[in-house]
């Protein structure tokens, strides 16, 4: 290993938040201090902290201490901060410039000699950015979304998965009660990860997926058989990319200049609508929301998010900038940055676990 290829180390957390980013930050920190004898700096609040004086700081270990099961991250993160295409009002306008030199002046004068950035798509992208810039970056992916394809699995994730099934093993009960249709809407932006795992481990009987768009006359069928069984409830996980054939996704509101992506959501609502038109039944919606973002991290994220932060101080020790590191089952490898965004993981369509899912009679509206 070469040691001397770096003695500070810039950490930061960017993106949405999830399960497992104070494991990595405290694997981050104590790999550093206790095999290398490196700093640590703490930059807050994602790559904004890099853009305003008085946002980094130190991080021993008395800082990472206790900090392995807690949720959120103690750095802050934030997904509206891009240096390259930062976005502020002047005179009642909306202004989109590029600041990256700033960020990278900051770094400088930090003393950084490699920066970490622990995010998912988004934020790995900006990593890339600053990269062919001259900065050595070491990625770490995160999203609760699962959707990176470098890696067989991103931290957070199997929380999220644990947090949804709990939700449907609960609303089993009240469904039965009140013989109800009951619509779980949950994340996941443009893949069905976390609607398909959790919807199979909490024995939904309908599951909606961006992958698989669905024909609402056989959702509906679905649900009338059912009834026509003596089951008088049915459990509905949707992913909130979910769409019908030839339709789009549900949306809270489209992209724009200020808010920057398209917000997903609203399915479950638009759904519920049809269903109790189409069959008289009673229909409730929950959406979990960012519930699934937050609490303890499982101990599968624990163990892989102190792995990958291992994993991220070696990479920079080897001098391997420009790579994030990914699980690729049982081992932890690393691939370019720059290969890793290039394209989502998305459900395989006939892949095993739909059709385990289909074998156990769950319908896909396909």
């Amino acid at each position: 290993m070469k040691m001397e290829t770096s003695k500070h180390l810039g950490v930061l957390t960017g993106g949405g938040d999830c399960p497992g980013l104070n494991a990595v930050i405290r694997a981050v920190v104590k790999t550093a201090i206790n095999r290398f004898g490196w700093k640590v700096i703490g930059i807050e609040d994602g790559f904004s902290g890099l853009l305003k004086p008085g946002k980094t700081r130190t991080l021993g270990l008395k800082d990472v201490k206790g900090i392995l099961p807690r949720g959120g991250t103690i750095l802050g993160t934030t997904n509206r901060s891009n240096p390259f295409e930062y976005k502020t009002w002047v005179n009642g306008k909306l202004r989109v410039e590029d600041i990256s030199h700033i960020a990278h002046d900051r770094i400088e004068k930090l003393g950084i000699d490699a920066l970490i950035v622990i995010g998912g798509d988004g934020s790995l992208k900006i990593a890339q950015r600053f990269f062919e810039l001259g900065v050595s970056v070491v990625g770490i992916p995160k999203t609760i979304d699962n959707d990176l394809e470098a890696t067989d699995m991103t931290f957070g994730f199997q929380t999220a998965v644990l947090t949804a099934t709990e939700a449907i093993d609960k609303l089993h009960t009240t469904a039965e009660s009140h013989h109800r249709v009951m619509i779980v809407e949950l994340m996941g932006r443009y893949v069905g990860w976390i609607a398909l795992e959790s919807g199979l481990a909490g024995g939904a009987d309908v599951i909606l997926i961006p992958e698989i768009p669905y024909h609402m006359e056989k959702v509906v069928t679905k649900i009338k058989d059912r009834d026509k069984r003596g089951r008088k409830f049915s459990i509905m996980v949707v992913a909130e990319g979910a769409k019908p054939v030839e339709g789009k996704a549900t949306l809270l509101s489209p992209a724009d200049k200020e808010a920057g992506a398209e917000r997903l959501g609203g399915i479950g609502d638009k759904l519920a609508q049809e269903i109790t038109r189409l069959t008289g039944m009673e229909t409730r919606v929950t959406v979990l929301g960012h519930v699934q973002r937050g609490g303890s991290p499982c101990p599968f994220d624990r163990i892989l998010a102190s792995r990958y932060g291992r994993a991220a101080v070696e990479l920079v020790a080897e001098g391997k900038f420009g790579h994030m590191v990914c699980l690729h089952t049982p081992n932890i490898e690393s691939v370019p940055i720059k290969e890793a965004v290039s394209s989502f993981l998305a459900v395989p369509p006939d892949g095993d676990l739909v059709r385990t899912a289909e074998m156990l009679g769950v319908e896909f509206g396909r």
